[in-house]
């Protein structure tokens, strides 16, 4: 990558980051085409190489930058000292929605980065993808689980609130008067409807 990318004006670097990471986050990297991703961003492909030498140079960087970025927020928003939960999930989400005000489509391109295999882009990110894992681990870690000990097992537990969360995610961010506010408000509403029933 070339770094001079970053002496462009910040929003014409947020506008080839975000039309690259809508691109890679709706397709496989192997489908994502840089015909479509310069299309997006409003560039020429010629601006696109200058910067980035190559498709797999592009989402490399995305990766690294997505990373990074959501790194910072979940610091910024998750309490280390956090053991319930519920509560945690709300603060991993909080840092997710942070980071959708500003790049909609990077935690939708980590969660298909996260199915890359077979292709030069899954080997390129394998070690940092394995890190960021690993960070995700680490804080659900945090949890106390002893609590779900009567209703069923952990993973089931995380399994059912990241499909509900999933779900919301995809269900309200199709309405044309979607803001990342609003899902976070509604995902708070559900987690606290299982929040209650756990509790029974």
């Amino acid at each position: 990558m070339n770094d001079k990318f970053f002496d462009l004006k910040q929003e014409k670097q947020d506008r080839i980051i975000n039309g690259a990471l809508k691109i890679f986050a709706h397709n496989s990297y192997r489908h994502s085409s840089t015909d479509d991703i310069v299309r997006e961003a409003g560039i020429s492909k010629g601006l696109l190489f200058h910067y980035f030498t190559s498709k797999l140079g592009l989402y490399s960087f995305l990766y690294g930058y997505s990373v990074r970025f959501m790194t910072l927020e979940l610091s910024r928003k998750v309490d280390k000292s956090e053991t319930d939960f519920f509560e945690l999930i709300k603060q991993m989400e909080a840092a997710k929605i942070q980071v959708m005000k500003m790049y909609p489509h990077m935690q939708q391109f980590l969660n298909t980065a996260a199915r890359e295999t077979g292709t030069d882009a899954a080997e390129e990110i394998e070690d940092r993808r394995n890190e960021f894992t690993e960070l995700i681990r680490s804080y659900m870690a945090q949890a106390d689980y002893s609590v779900f000990q009567e209703i069923g097992d952990s993973e089931r537990i995380i399994r059912l609130v990241n499909y509900t969360i999933a779900g919301l995610t995809e269900d309200l961010s199709a309405r044309y008067d979607f803001t990342p506010e609003k899902l976070y408000h509604e995902t708070c509403v559900y987690l606290e409807m299982l929040h209650k029933m756990s509790r029974r």
